[in-house]
């Protein structure tokens, strides 16, 4: 197996989950949010729906566009987590939409070698490969803070899957 071919498999997985996966859990999830919800805190020192998703748009700039597609860096971190109130979930969703489309067409064409070159984002000495694969992973540990969030205002479960009595996923609901 080829350099390319391990490389182009990874970016198309990682697109997968950035654009397609993750984005439309969160999206079918706060469509059952009130505006309210969307910027509830379980306490002071934790992040709303709203935050999470300002965040995560933020981050994919900052990791993917800039470190690795080489935007300029304009990320305002701090106020992903002041925001309080203001936008809606089609707003919220929009900027995260525009981010992930970014981020994936940075992704898409990148050469393996890419993966592998060294680059400093955000304070840290990263190659490409792990640029990608912390974006990744922190796109998903906060799609199920905000899909738990979810759950917790709306008390609703999201039915994502179909689980028969043995427990084995049957199939989806997308």
């Amino acid at each position: 197996m080829t350099d390319r071919v391990v490389a182009s498999a990874f970016l198309e997985a990682s697109c997968h989950y950035l654009s397609e996966e993750y984005p439309r859990k969160i999206e079918a999830a706060i469509g059952r949010l009130s505006a309210a919800d969307l910027w509830w805190r379980p306490s002071p020192g934790s992040n709303s729906v709203g935050n999470l998703i300002l965040h995560l748009a933020g981050n994919a700039r900052q990791w993917i566009v800039h470190g690795l597609g080489g935007a300029e860096d304009t990320r305002q971190r701090a106020s992903e987590f002041e925001r309080t109130e203001g936008l809606g979930a089609t707003e919220l969703l929009a900027v995260l939409r525009e981010s992930t489309s970014a981020a994936e067409q940075v992704l898409r064409a990148l050469e393996p070698a890419d993966l592998l070159a060294e680059r400093h984002i955000q304070g840290f000495a990263v190659t490409g490969l792990g640029a990608v694969y912390h974006v990744v992973e922190h796109f998903s540990m906060h799609t199920g803070q905000i899909l738990y969030l979810v759950k917790l205002r709306s008390g609703q479960s999201l039915d994502f899957y179909e689980v028969d009595e043995a427990g084995r996923v049957t199939g989806t609901h997308w």
